[in-house]
């Protein structure tokens, strides 16, 4: 993790290694690898935009980093590609938890092995919490490997759920009725596509994360239990179970609204911060042949530089837009475990929450600083 003054700021709980995991998957605060779309370009074959009146750029639709897949395949391939997508989330979601498995202990403030005085580099004295590595290394020497992947049968199937409603969705609702922009669409109707294609995206992650949050809950629950030891939360099925009995149907949806707020803001301010960067900044007259022109013979030479600035905006635009949306996904995590009857959702480790704002204000109130930890070298 890293360096502390001694305490640490509570929004900054495993932020290092929630931004470290969020193209692996996640949600977090989720992926979803880079979690962009791209969008079909129309570029005109001989008429290049004026430099200091650039044509609005065509826009991906960014979709969460949490491990959510998307885009299926249509025609007598669509099964196959399904099945392919969740194969793939399968593996990435295995690879990825350990990671998120670490952060979430992280989070709800299980600190099992003492900081180690040292100093950063201008010689102040600082506490040095444990890295990932020093973290997993203690979990394997308490759970053995296997215990890595506590929680994990419930997140794959959460995943792979998430995965087969988008794909449903996209049969229900095909994307192609939506217009793609294009570089001879003005600013005011290009906007208007990119409001339409993020309202599309926004639809599909908002019913896809209320559908899988029941087992992403039962999967927090399973791997806080590493912190009391306790083994309430032992398979889907009776978990399940458990959660109906002991607080009804709104237990498996503890800590939803936290998170459809981060991936409502998470989407429009991806899309739309990528947008108005690549109308106003990105110049489509630049071009990588000589003299930095483009010429009529070979017209798409003009347009492999702009597309590729506008691929890195949207790398970027992703990390910034997902630091800013982590206290959401944060908040979300702490509720979901919150007085469930483990250790890690009850004092001295976290008091008992009323609701998700509740949360929110208590960790407002006790955070001193929002800088993230540095990680130890």
């Amino acid at each position: 993790m890293g360096a502390s003054d001694p305490e640490v700021a509570p929004w900054a709980r495993g932020g290092a290694a929630g931004m470290a995991g969020a193209g692996a998957g996640a949600g977090a605060r989720g992926g979803a690898a880079a979690g962009v779309e791209a969008r079909a370009r129309d570029p005109p074959p001989a008429h290049r935009a004026h430099p200091r009146h650039p044509r609005p750029a065509a826009q991906p639709s960014a979709r969460r980093m949490d491990g959510s897949s998307g885009g299926l395949g249509s025609g007598d391939n669509a099964p196959t590609t399904e099945a392919l997508f969740v194969a793939l989330g399968a593996g990435v979601t295995a690879l990825s938890h350990p990671l998120l498995y670490v952060k979430l202990l992280i989070q709800v403030g299980h600190e099992p092995m003492p900081p180690t005085i040292g100093t950063n580099v201008l010689g102040r004295k600082v506490l040095y919490l444990p890295s990932f590595f020093t973290y997993a290394k203690y979990i394997v020497q308490v759970d053995g490997k296997i215990g890595l992947f506590r929680g994990l049968s419930p997140r794959l199937m959460s995943n792979a759920l998430s995965t087969v409603t988008r794909g449903s969705m996209k049969k229900v609702f095909p994307p192609d009725e939506i217009e793609q922009v294009s570089n001879k669409d003005d600013m005011k109707t290009s906007l208007k596509k990119v409001v339409k294609e993020t309202s599309y995206e926004m639809m599909m992650q908002c019913v896809s994360r209320m559908l899988a949050h029941p087992l992403h809950v039962i999967s927090m629950r399973c791997m806080v239990q590493f912190v009391g030891r306790e083994a309430k939360y032992s398979g889907v099925l009776s978990s399940i179970g458990k959660i109906f009995k002991e607080e009804g149907l709104l237990g498996f949806f503890v800590g939803l609204i936290p998170h459809l707020l981060g991936d409502v803001v998470f989407l429009w301010g991806c899309n739309l911060l990528a947008h108005f960067i690549n109308a106003y900044l990105v110049d489509d007259s630049v071009s990588d042949t000589p003299g930095g022109l483009g010429n009529d013979q070979n017209p798409g030479s003009q347009f492999s530089q702009a597309l590729a600035i506008r691929s890195y905006t949207k790398f970027v635009m992703g990390i910034a837009v997902s630091m800013l949306t982590y206290p959401f996904l944060l908040v979300g995590d702490l509720m979901a475990v919150n007085n469930c009857g483990l250790q890690a959702g009850l004092p001295p480790y976290s008091p008992v929450f009323k609701s998700w704002i509740h949360c929110w204000k208590y960790l407002s109130v006790q955070t001193l600083t929002w800088t993230v930890r540095e990680p130890l070298g």
